[in-house]
């Protein structure tokens, strides 16, 4: 709960599972003469917040009806900024901005940072821009609407804030459909948007609205239990409490946090954050970042999203600067125009699946290589054998058991596999592991991937947008969460199930099997692939500073190797296209209308 605020607790049917949802007070929205008003301690509880509905021109040539009522199916009325060219006679699609955070900068922002966004250069966004979405400045002179909403409980619209949620997913089908039915709108609407407004993408889509065009969610979770609040099991609360924390509303936000100490375990609550992908049936543009924690569930739902008409772009940047770039902008509009406007512009030749294969720091191997899917279909799975005696990994299961103690608190174990030839790892990889708590009946292991220069020098990955430099792909596991779920793993992706807690006894080894998420990089031969294992989070300072995790460690921790404890690493191997062995034939299934067929 966060410290200060009053709850609600309101009990709800998941179907027949009855679940109290706990909903924490928000920041009251005031006028801004109101709040100046104020004593400090109320301002604390407060945010100025206008609520103002007119029409006005926001900038040369675009209009905004401003604080535009929206009804909803049961009644409740939202709020939204809507921005149009000006003096426009056709009828125009409708980009929507979904999301818990303002419908203007300045509602969350002070004025002087209202265009300022970490990594993109001042100036490139409007101040028209809401946090993390379309700008109106690129978009109605290319003849789109911007619709900026304040969703169900955030701001002055009515109700109770949903996060990420059916219900949140059925509040996008109704306002999509109203905004269909507009004067102005050619019964196509769209969505774009980062973080938080590619998340809820993913969840209004799968409820079908008849008038969504397309879907581009860049960046963005999709299991918000196994990627946010409880990622391995690891309970991580601090940076949803930091995101709530600023919600503004009248009657209460869903305290995540809050819940996932009342629910620790999955149940119909955090399933009901799930979308249903297969539901999805419009064409996708969707967008990843190799070092961001949103990585999991961007790559998840384009997997598992029911549509014929998707494509992947899997990047290294981090998601701010990528989609404002100029570049992207005119992509999305390429895109945008194809399934919005009707035009045939050749959008269908853009590959399938788009990846950058990092190298060191700020070099890539191959920036934007085609692929025809992801997982890529020539992917070679190869196991490297943990050795704790010599500490290293071996390609051949090693015959003498050992084992290797460290302090979670203090110390790590790593294992060191050096490549004598030139290697591309793209996919997923998984870690295998026999643990042992040496005094406990629990531990966490935080797992990380990490490239070594042939002198010894470890080679993080620099991200352009005001972010660390990121050390290589994670992994994750509270061990009494071991349990996998049948029914979401493979054996390249262990997912857990996260429904019982299994926890050790004294003496007691067990088998893990954690979750690598994905990633594309290059070891040139001579360059050594490291495996970290360790009890804590271990990284130089993020831009985000509640990256914390409630770690249940005490005592060492013990890895055991060899003879029957084949703790091992599998990792992606990825071979060339084309080599000298291979004759190049033509696939008569990829180019059906090509004159030759």
């Amino acid at each position: 709960m966060i410290p200060g605020r009053s709850i609600k607790i309101v009990e709800q049917d998941y179907g027949d599972e009855k679940i109290e949802r706990v909903y924490t007070q928000e920041l009251r929205p005031v006028k801004l003469e109101e709040f100046m008003k104020m004593g400090e301690d109320e301002k604390r509880l407060c945010r100025p917040y206008t609520f103002d509905p007119h029409t006005y021109e926001a900038a040369p040539g675009i209009i905004c009806e401003q604080d535009v009522a929206i009804p909803l199916r049961d009644g409740v009325k939202i709020y939204a900024d809507i921005f149009r060219p000006k003096d426009c006679e056709e009828k125009i699609p409708a980009i929507l901005a979904w999301s818990g955070y303002g419908k203007r900068p300045n509602d969350f922002r002070p004025p002087e940072k209202a265009s300022y966004t970490p990594g993109v250069p001042l100036g490139q966004i409007s101040p028209m821009t809401k946090i993390e979405a379309a700008d109106p400045a690129f978009w109605c002179p290319n003849h789109y609407a911007v619709v900026n909403v304040d969703i169900r409980g955030v701001g002055y619209s009515e109700g109770l804030y949903d996060q990420f949620d059916s219900q949140d997913g059925k509040d996008g089908y109704d306002t999509i459909e109203w905004l269909a039915q507009q004067p102005w709108c050619n019964g196509k609407v769209t969505m774009a948007g980062t973080s938080a407004l590619a998340i809820s993408q993913w969840q209004i889509a799968a409820q079908q609205p008849p008038h969504l065009a397309c879907i581009a969610p860049w960046e963005g979770m999709t299991d918000m239990y196994r990627e946010s609040l409880c990622e391995g099991g690891i309970p991580s609360a601090q940076f949803t409490n930091f995101a709530t924390m600023g919600s503004c509303g009248l009657e209460g936000v869903d305290d995540m946090g809050s819940m996932i100490e009342k629910y620790p375990f999955m149940n119909a609550y955090w399933e009901d954050k799930i979308p249903d992908f297969e539901k999805i049936q419009v064409p996708v543009y969707a967008t990843a970042g190799w070092n961001h924690f949103h990585l999991r569930g961007s790559v998840i739902a384009w997997r598992k999203a029911g549509s014929k008409q998707k494509w992947l772009r899997a990047h290294r940047e981090f998601e701010w600067p990528d989609f404002y770039s100029l570049k992207s902008q005119y992509e999305l509009l390429h895109f945008f125009d194809r399934y919005c406007k009707g035009i045939h512009n050749g959008w269908e030749s853009t590959p399938r699946v788009r990846i950058d294969v990092m190298d060191r720091f700020d070099q890539d191997a191959e920036v934007e290589r085609a692929e025809d899917d992801f997982p890529l279909p020539r992917t070679q799975y190869e196991k490297l054998y943990l050795d704790a005696d010599h500490m290293k990994m071996l390609e051949s299961p090693v015959a003498a058991q050992s084992q290797v103690s460290y302090d979670p608190d203090t110390q790590t174990a790593e294992f060191d596999y050096t490549f004598t030839k030139d290697t591309e790892i793209t996919g997923y990889s998984k870690l295998h592991l026999w643990v042992e708590a040496a005094d406990y009946d629990d531990m966490d292991l935080f797992i990380t991937l990490k490239k070594v220069s042939p002198r010894g020098i470890e080679q993080p990955v620099t991200i352009f947008g005001g972010t660390a430099p990121h050390p290589g792909a994670w992994g994750k596991m509270r061990v009494s969460h071991r349990e996998l779920d049948p029914e979401l793993s493979s054996d390249f992706q262990p997912v857990q199930a996260h429904k019982r807690e299994l926890k050790l006894s004294k003496g007691e080894v067990v088998p893990v099997d954690i979750e690598i998420n994905p990633f594309s990089r290059l070891w040139h031969a001579g360059e050594t692939l490291r495996v970290q294992v360790a009890g804590r989070y271990i990284r130089d300072k993020h831009w985000i500073e509640p990256l914390i995790w409630d770690t249940d460690n005490h005592g060492d921790h013990i890895v055991h190797t060899g003879g029957q404890y084949d703790s091992y690493l599998q990792i992606p191997v990825i071979p060339p296209k084309y080599d000298d062995s291979t004759d190049f034939v033509v696939d008569e299934t990829k180019h059906p209308e090509h004159p030759m067929f």
